[in-house]
């Protein structure tokens, strides 16, 4: 197995994630296998607990586990589906080794950060980088590691220890390290700064590895007497400082890296330059410039609560793009809060209130995402009852469903009360109830979490059509509550359809309202298996509808020519 390793150094979220994605895609162009691993070094087992503000979103794998969302870059990158186990925390190695320490495996042993901790990690990632990720037999030819945090943080300590015996353990030509660092600008000076690089690779050579490649963030692209300053002092050959500049889409990343040669730097590096074909990015050139030559927009108003941080919905942004470029159009996303949509703003906030609704008023489509807990409940309720009044493309996901049905009750069934246990588990007309898939006291691990089967009732449905005429479909679940089953047939007589259902018929998974261009929600998280290429069923309905292009998409899907 052939690693590569991205460190990052000077600050965080400079983009390791992307540039690591990004390198696994100009060594797929050359014909390799990759597979990739993400190392977090924060104490928590896994991303589920993590306030969105926090850390971004939680992205959910098709085995249900909860990890960072750089693995939904290396999902979309790469088109690879990827296994909890790809994702290492300290939470997960401790846990690991505690678990072996009372079970008697260390034999009376003082169990000790070196060796068993280290031992823990390597082991980790070469069982792991083991596993086909790509649908096909046999390990991959190349891991492409991230570490998450900064050279110098004193929780990743361990594993650059491990790193390094790991780089001792297989050889030379078996690992290559890249360190991601940031090349700043000073305002009144106007010169490209190396000194925080120095630093940053000083520190990372003091733990026992030196970067055979320098990837540096900068806003312009690298000054000539900048890559010799860096290549002097860092100790990295002229050739292998990779500058990774801003570009108008992380779509052209790929390319930076190709034109800089880096993909022939690498193989050489790692001794893989004869079994390595000439590299391929025709498609990833023909996408970053489709984008950027196009020219229409479509508003999209997407009413959340986590709108203050927009790496909370991460998935669903990208989403989006795919949707957005597949009808040629780019995303002008419109972030709403929810709860600036209530009237208790208009009293506290007016002027936030009269924004968010002038701003949604706007917009060719809403979106509901995902979420937790009852703050901008009501907003988002307003937000699909505007939507459904009005004809207005509407997506509600996960959240975003219940949330159709809770205001569907209220405004056509006239049941006032309605509401999920969730937020009012008093209310005498529940209509969105807790579905026992887990345990109502654990945070962690204990929701509906991974793909599941849908099944179709009807194939005379939008969504049946949007997905080419399937019967079922596997998408990716994060939820603990649900439509309630005993509702549903009341809610189907007053106009609301349950398209899609699980195997047992009793969980809702798709909703429509007939008669509508475009009303749906989906219990699922559709955003996860989203491609770059191909676009995610909802998403391209709700931005064709919002673009005037689903009429005519239905009617090919009922010819037969799709």
């Amino acid at each position: 197995m052939k690693y590569v390793l991205v460190t990052g150094g000077v600050v965080s979220g400079l983009g390791k994630g992307v540039t690591a994605s990004s390198i696994g895609v100009v060594l797929k162009a050359c014909g390799l296998r990759v597979t990739s691993i993400k190392i977090d070094p924060y104490l928590n087992t896994d991303a589920g607990t993590m306030s969105p503000f926090e850390h971004g979103e939680v992205f959910v794998l098709d085995d249900g586990g909860e990890v960072d969302l750089d693995l939904g870059n290396y999902e979309r990158f790469l088109d690879v589906t990827l296994t909890r186990d790809n994702n290492i925390t300290t939470g997960k190695i401790y846990q690991s080794v505690l678990e072996k320490e009372r079970k008697g495996d260390y034999l009376g042993k003082t169990v000790q950060v070196v060796p068993h901790i280290t031992d823990a990690i390597k082991d980790w990632i070469e069982s792991v980088s083991l596993i086909p990720v790509d649908g096909k037999e046999g390990a991959a030819d190349v891991c492409v590691i991230e570490l998450g945090g900064t050279v110098g943080d004193i929780e990743s300590m361990p594993f650059i220890e491990a790193l390094r015996q790991l780089y001792f353990t297989v050889g030379q030509d078996n690992f290559c390290l890249i360190h991601v660092s940031l090349i700043p600008v000073l305002g009144v000076v106007g010169e490209q700064k190396t000194k925080p690089t120095q630093h940053s690779v000083r520190e990372l050579r003091a733990l026992g590895l030196t970067p055979h490649f320098l990837a540096c963030r900068s806003a312009q692209p690298l000054l000539e007497n900048t890559k010799q300053k860096l290549s002097q002092f860092c100790h990295v050959p002229v050739a292998n400082i990779l500058n990774i500049h801003d570009v108008p889409n992380i779509w052209h990343i790929p390319l930076l890296l190709q034109n800089q040669n880096a993909h022939d730097a690498i193989l050489k590096q790692m001794d893989l330059m004869s079994v390595a074909k000439p590299v391929n990015l025709r498609e990833w050139t023909k996408r970053a410039e489709t984008f950027d030559n196009l020219t229409k927009s479509v508003r999209i108003a997407m009413v959340g609560k986590y709108v203050g941080l927009t790496d909370s919905y991460l998935s669903v942004v990208k989403a989006l793009l795919h949707a957005c470029t597949a009808c040629s159009f780019k995303p002008s996303i419109d972030w709403i809060a929810a709860s600036d949509l209530e009237d208790d703003s208009a009293q506290s906030a007016p002027e936030a209130y009269a924004t968010a609704w002038k701003t949604l008023r706007g917009a060719a489509c809403v979106l509901v995402p995902g979420g937790f807990g009852d703050r901008g409940v009501k907003g988002m309720i307003l937000a699909a009852k505007y939507a459904r009044e009005n004809n207005v493309p509407y997506l509600g996901i996960c959240l975003g469903m219940q949330i159709s049905v809770i205001e569907f009750a209220r405004s056509v069934l006239r049941l006032e009360k309605a509401n999920s246990e969730e937020f009012d588990p008093q209310t005498p007309d529940l209509v969105v109830i807790f579905m026992p898939e887990g345990s109502k006291t654990h945070m962690g691990s204990t929701m509906r979490l991974g793909s599941r089967k849908t099944l179709f009732q009807t194939p005379d449905c939008i969504m049946s059509k949007l997905y080419n005429n399937s019967k079922h479909v596997d998408e990716r679940h994060r939820h603990r509550y649900e439509v309630n089953p005993e509702v549903v047939s009341t809610l189907e007589e007053a106009g609301l359809r349950f398209v899609g259902r699980d195997e047992t018929g009793k969980r809702m998974e798709i909703l429509e309202l007939p008669g509508h261009p475009f009303y749906v929600g989906v219990q699922f998280h559709p955003e996860y298996k989203s491609r770059p290429g191909r676009p995610s069923a909802p998403f391209l309905g709700l931005i064709m509808a919002a673009t005037g292009q689903l009429e005519a998409h239905d009617k090919t899907q009922q010819n037969g020519s799709i």
